[in-house]
């Protein structure tokens, strides 16, 4: 599935149409997760039985009648999706909080499957065709929507940002495989001082966007409390502070993307650190840093460009690689202001350094340790392409793993 995006030029009365929109849609989701709340359990809600409760809503309230059917029908599997979620969780035994469903207040989109909207011939211009008069947006982009036939278009979502709203088309296409310029192994080992350090001794910088524009942030926020409160003035200050963290946002996506793209592009197996972001950032005196790393969003772009390049990715536990020598094998107990690693065998690495050939050793010997399988090197002397796997697990059982975190992975 391919996402291509276009920014929309619409006016005033549109802009109010698309907000009734949106608010329609969450409106309906939050109801369908009321009516699983409700429902007892002898009646096993499912997704048809969301779907079918759209329906009812429809006939009940006439703003929600008015927006598409199957928009509606997206809007309740927005619900099934949260209840789902709820329930895996609680079969996996996932550790704390299940995620259980609660009701959505900041809903900023609205989705159409195949019905309710049509594109203009030339495929710059869209218009939604249900009740809620939206009517025809000019698309503003750089995309190729144009080469896809419409009938590969499987969903339209409109997507409401600080800086206007947005169009994305959901078109229902392969990734394209694309040719690597090398074939090589590395470890990745992500940190605050450098982005990540490889185990060939490369040092990425850390760009740290949301510091160096954190000043400008501060600025905008104290802006906004200066102005009275349901004022016009007010308003266009919180959009100005707004605009500011979606710039952030955007430059750690695309620096992100960017390098995940470098690295799978110039090696056949990536190893990279199964960290828990979520419980890291518990820890308040690095919680800013660590956001602003990115490195969530790192690891998804790693798991994508790997089917692109038809390489391999493989997550590994990051327990003692750090204290770990790569040399020898010995623990060599550090702190985390020790920055040089020195074993007694004679090996001095910067600490990221040996985490990272750590890390792929460790990888390394997963995928050696594979029943029927060759190893990553001698697919690539045959000149064949290795079995990828963008999920980041390998085998079932991993290595020094117990049963719980075998079941978490």
């Amino acid at each position: 599935m391919l996402v291509l995006e276009y920014k929309v030029k619409c006016n005033q009365c549109q802009k109010q149409a698309i907000n009734e929109a949106i608010r329609t849609t969450q409106f309906v989701r939050n109801k369908a997760i009321r009516y699983w709340m409700d429902s007892p359990k002898e009646s096993k809600v499912n997704r048809i039985a969301l779907n079918n409760y759209s329906t009812a809503l429809r006939k009940e309230f006439n703003f929600v009648e008015e927006l598409n059917s199957m928009a509606c029908q997206s809007a309740t599997e927005r619900a099934w999706q949260a209840i789902q979620r709820f329930y895996d969780n609680c079969k996996q035994k996932v550790v704390g909080k299940k995620g259980y469903p609660r009701f959505q207040k900041d809903n900023r989109s609205v989705e159409y499957k195949t019905s309710g909207w049509s594109l203009h011939p030339t495929k710059r211009r869209i218009t939604f065709t249900d009740k809620k008069c939206i009517g025809e947006l000019k698309l503003l982009g750089k995309w190729d929507i144009h080469t896809y036939p419409v009938k590969l278009i499987k969903r339209v979502r409109i997507v409401k940002r600080a800086d206007g709203f947005y169009v994305q088309f959901c078109v229902d296409t392969e990734v394209k495989q694309e040719p690597r310029i090398a074939d090589g192994e590395v470890g990745l080992d992500v940190g605050l001082e450098y982005f990540y350090s490889d185990s060939n001794g490369h040092h990425e910088p850390n760009p740290r966007f949301l510091r160096k524009a954190e000043k400008s942030i501060k600025h905008a926020q104290r802006r906004i409390y200066t102005k009275e409160k349901g004022k016009n003035q007010r308003r266009k200050a919180r959009a100005r502070y707004a605009r500011k963290h979606l710039k952030v946002s955007r430059q750690r996506h695309e620096h992100a993307k960017r390098t995940a793209r470098n690295v799978n592009k110039a090696n056949a197996l990536v190893a990279y650190e199964d960290l828990s972001v979520k419980n890291m950032v518990k820890n308040h005196c690095l919680a800013k840093s660590i956001n602003d790393a990115a490195w969530s969003s790192f690891r998804q772009w790693l798991e994508y460009f790997a089917v692109k390049f038809n390489s391999v990715v493989v997550a590994v536990t990051p327990h003692y690689t750090s204290q770990k020598c790569s040399n020898c094998g010995a623990i060599v107990k550090k702190s985390l202001s020790t920055r040089t690693h020195k074993c007694s065998c004679g090996c001095e690495l910067q600490r990221d350094v040996n985490a990272a050939v750590n890390i792929l050793n460790l990888a390394q010997q997963r995928q050696s340790a594979q029943v029927g399988k060759p190893s990553q090197a001698a697919v690539s002397a045959r000149g064949g392409h290795p079995q990828s796997n963008a999920t980041g697990v390998e085998t079932s059982t991993l290595l020094d793993a117990n049963l719980v975190e075998q079941v978490l992975t």
